[in-house]
Formats: structure tokens, C-alpha cells, sequence
């Protein structure tokens, strides 16, 4: 096409303009100059015939030639491509207002002696850590006590609000309702399990509805299947990262020294910050609560080896925890 283009560029220059024309100063001459106009005329008639050949002859080319052509296979994949695209932005947009962003924080005291602790939104409280979790739903709606929401977590998130021995340790959870609008609470614990590395949470959202989470099922995951993670890694709240289900049945250590059995494998990125968050399937439904990741000796990158708790085992430990406050192996 620029071959075209740069010839009907070469063959555009115009005529002489009609004050550059000499008159004739004999018949001689004149008939001399006659016969060259019409050769010039001739010439360029020929010139833009050719032209006009030539470019005909690239759109045919052009147009029958399949790489520049929108073939129904072309238009076929091109569709299929958006079709997934769209899929993975509807998966996130229905699912990421179900997770929430926890922060550990450590209150000073207002003054040298004082009793009183700061406040929660006080701007010197340290952070001391970040993480995920998601809003619970058993049974297709939101799991309530009275105005009160639970939430799923990583224990390892809330472990020093957990073994606090000071009064001084909160957690701050921000989430979004229904409509959209973001706020933050104190979140309460209500229970948690060392063993399986899972904590619940309780947070006040009296005139705020929440969007609970979808759950899926572990139990048929096969290796290979897609799998996104949502959460709030190094701090950047709302972040999805995709992969796919890279192993299952792993086996990974617990806070409290033993070892979590089924754990599925992913390539999907979690780092710090991803803690308690959802790994969810191509349908945007819970498979499994990111909660570790290896990285590479002395820099703390992710390998790409990562981990999820199933949530099977989710599903049969959060509500001993909601109603007890402890795992159903702890209560005798």
C-alpha cells in the first residue's frame, strides 16, 4: 500500500501553471510545441492508466489476501478473546466488592501515664501489618448476629490481636457496601483456628448492607483450570491477579507449628498483603483462602509457588468457630 501511495504520490505533479506557458513565436514553433503537449498529455493519460491499474491491483490483492482480510476464523477468535476478557472483568467486579482490607494496628497512649488508649483513626497508630478476607455466606445470605457481619480471615493476619497481652492492638477493616460506598470499622475477633490458619471476624455495619461472598467447592478442582485472587497485596487495595490451579493436595506448615493437608497450588501472584483474600474460579464462586507463598531466599519475591486453604475445609471450621469461638477438636 505504500508502494501506492508513493507512486500516485510520484505521478501528482501538476502542469505548469498557465502564466509559465510561452507563447508560440512561429508556426514552426508552434506546431513543435503542439506536438510536445500532446506527447506530455499523452504520456500522463498513459501514466494514470497504469496508476489506476496498479492500484487496482493492490485492492485486489489486498482484499482477497486472508491476513488483511476479517474472515469468519479471524472474527471468530477476535470474539472469543473479548468474550474472556469481559468474563474476567465481570468475575471481578461482582467479587471484589465481597473482600475486604484488614489492617493490624498498634494504638499509642495520649499522654505518659494515661489510661485511655488512642483512637482507632488516630494517624499514630502503627500499622503493623496488612491483609485480606472476605465477607461470609453459608447459606446464600449474609451469616448475622444481630447488626453484625462475620468475616473470614488468614489467623496469621490477626495473630497479635489474637495473643494480645496489652490492650493496644486493633483491627481496622475497610469494605464497601452495595451500593458502593467505602467505610471502615473495628473489626472484633470471634473465634479463630491456628491449625488451619483461618480467623473470624465480627464488624458493626447497622444501616450499611453488604455483598456476601459466592461459595464454590474444592473438591473437583483439577490441575490446570483457571483461578483469580483478589485481594490487597504490599497494601494495594483491590487487586486481582490470575493463574491457574498449578497443584492439589499440597501440604504447607501452620502458625502453630504443625502442617494444613489438601492445600491447593497456584501460580496466581499472592504476596504480602493477599493474606485471607479469595482464590475464586472462572465463575466467581470461593475455591479455596490464599495464605502463603515461597519466596526467593533473601528478597522477599514471590516464587510463583503459591498457596490456598481448600475451602472445603473453610466451610466445615468457620461455623464452629462463629458459634464457639474455637475449632470442634478444641472444645473437649
Amino acid at each position: 500500500m505504500v508502494v501506492v501511495l508513493g507512486g500516485l504520490q510520484s505521478i501528482a505533479s501538476p502542469l505548469p501553471p498557465p502564466h509559465q506557458l510561452q507563447p508560440p513565436s512561429s508556426s514552426s514553433s508552434s506546431s513543435s510545441s503542439s506536438s510536445s503537449n500532446n506527447k506530455t498529455l499523452l504520456t500522463r493519460r498513459k501514466t494514470l492508466s497504469f496508476s489506476a491499474s496498479v492500484v487496482a491491483s493492490y485492492l485486489h490483492f489486498f482484499r482477497n489476501s486472508t491476513p488483511f482480510s476479517l474472515n469468519p476464523a479471524f472474527a471468530q477468535q477476535v470474539d472469543e478473546l473479548q468474550q474472556e476478557e469481559d468474563r474476567v472483568v465481570n468475575i471481578f467486579q461482582e467479587t471484589s466488592p465481597s473482600v475486604v482490607f484488614i489492617e493490624d494496628l498498634e494504638l499509642v497512649r495520649r499522654s505518659k501515664g494515661s489510661t485511655q488508649d488512642a483512637l482507632l483513626d488516630d494517624e499514630n497508630a502503627k500499622v503493623e501489618g496488612t491483609g485480606s478476607g472476605f465477607i461470609w455466606d453459608k447459606f446464600g445470605h449474609i451469616v448475622q448476629f444481630q447488626s453484625f457481619n462475620f468475616l473470614v480471615t488468614n489467623y496469621h493476619v490477626i495473630a497479635k490481636l489474637a495473643t494480645d497481652q496489652s490492650g493496644l492492638q486493633r483491627c481496622k477493616v475497610y469494605l464497601v457496601d452495595s451500593s458502593g460506598h467505602s467505610f471502615s470499622r473495628e473489626g472484633k475477633i470471634i473465634g479463630f483456628d491456628a491449625a488451619y490458619d483461618l480467623a473470624v471476624l465480627k464488624v458493626d455495619v447497622e444501616g450499611n448492607e453488604l455483598k456476601p461472598i459466592k461459595f464454590g467447592t474444592s473438591r473437583d478442582l483439577h490441575v490446570g483450570q483457571s483461578c483469580f485472587a483478589i485481594g490487597n497485596p504490599l497494601g494495594y487495595e483491590d487487586t486481582l491477579t490470575t493463574g491457574v490451579v498449578s497443584g492439589l493436595g499440597r501440604e504447607i506448615p501452620s502458625p502453630n507449628g504443625g502442617a494444613i493437608r489438601g492445600a491447593i497450588q497456584t501460580d496466581a501472584a499472592i504476596n504480602a498483603g493477599n493474606s485471607g483474600g479469595p482464590l475464586i474460579d472462572s465463575y466467581g464462586h470461593v475455591i479455596g483462602v490464599n495464605t502463603a507463598t515461597f519466596t526467593r531466599k533473601g528478597t522477599g519475591v514471590s516464587s510463583g509457588v503459591n498457596f490456598a486453604i481448600p475451602i472445603d475445609t473453610v466451610v466445615r471450621t468457620v461455623p464452629y468457630l462463629i458459634v464457639y469461638g474455637t475449632p470442634y477438636s478444641d472444645r473437649y
